[in-house]
């Protein structure tokens, strides 16, 4: 019989874990990684699971290969703490495992970004390597953000969505993009990418070009312009970042 490990790497989660582990309950096992939080999210996923651990943060993709480690599953499912595995998610999960045809899946997932669903400017179907077989998939150390799964044969692609709660204030969004620019610009400059001037000024708007009309981020209205202008932002602050990163010390 084929078993599934459902997977959450945390820090300071305590807003979102009980609602992301209950929608995993039917999971053959769930491993909850954390960071050394500093609320309540170790004692409130260990109501749902004894398979608590703790390990400090260095990257996003060798703390998912450390949770990896810790699985005994023929399969894992990857979740974030803001994340949903909604009821038809889970049968259609359970129906796959009975005879996959890959040895991962795409997941389609649904960002919530200020309590509204993001159907455009690249925020939807959003899909993400989530599910696969354990000893067929790891994740790429050399990618620090937005982490890549090195798969072990072709992918398919699921239908329903994850629920992703991704963003409740503003202060939340910039603050997430804050933290995660240091390690894109990183990523770019190991991979012997650097920026030049023109880059400043073009790259974020390529950015926004690409989500407000390309994608059609104006379907959107509002949320749309702000979230395409956002990215845009984003992109300034890693390729400024990349530019400091080539200047002698």
């Amino acid at each position: 019989m084929v078993r599934l490990s459902a997977i959450v790497i945390t820090k300071n989660e305590q807003e979102h874990i009980q609602g992301c582990l209950e929608s995993v309950t039917w999971a053959d096992e769930m491993i909850v990684l954390d960071s050394f939080s500093q609320d309540n999210t170790v004692t409130l996923s260990g109501k749902f699971t004894p398979q608590v651990y703790q390990r400090s943060f260095t990257t996003f993709p060798q703390q998912r290969n450390a949770a990896l480690a810790l699985a005994r599953g023929d399969w894992v499912l990857f979740l974030d703490a803001d994340e949903r595995v909604t009821p038809s998610l889970a049968v259609e999960i359970q129906a796959i495992l009975a005879s996959p045809a890959y040895p991962g899946y795409w997941v389609p997932r649904r960002n919530i970004i200020l309590n509204k669903w993001i159907r455009h400017a690249g925020w939807f179907p959003d899909y993400q390597l989530r599910l696969f077989r354990r000893e067929l998939g790891r994740y790429d150390e050399g990618q620090e953000v937005h982490e890549r799964v090195l798969l072990e044969g072709p992918a398919g692609h699921l239908e329903n969505p994850l629920l992703h709660y991704n963003y409740q204030s503003f202060g939340q969004i910039f603050h997430r993009q804050s933290l995660y620019a240091p390690y894109e610009a990183r990523s770019l400059f190991n991979h012997g990418i650097r920026a030049k001037p023109h880059h400043l000024l073009l790259q974020p708007l390529r950015q926004f070009r690409r989500r407000y009309i390309q994608w059609q981020g104006y379907k959107d209205g509002s949320h749309g312009l702000f979230l395409s202008l956002l990215m845009a932002w984003y992109d300034l602050m890693v390729w400024t970042m990349l530019a400091k990163m080539a200047k002698p010390h």
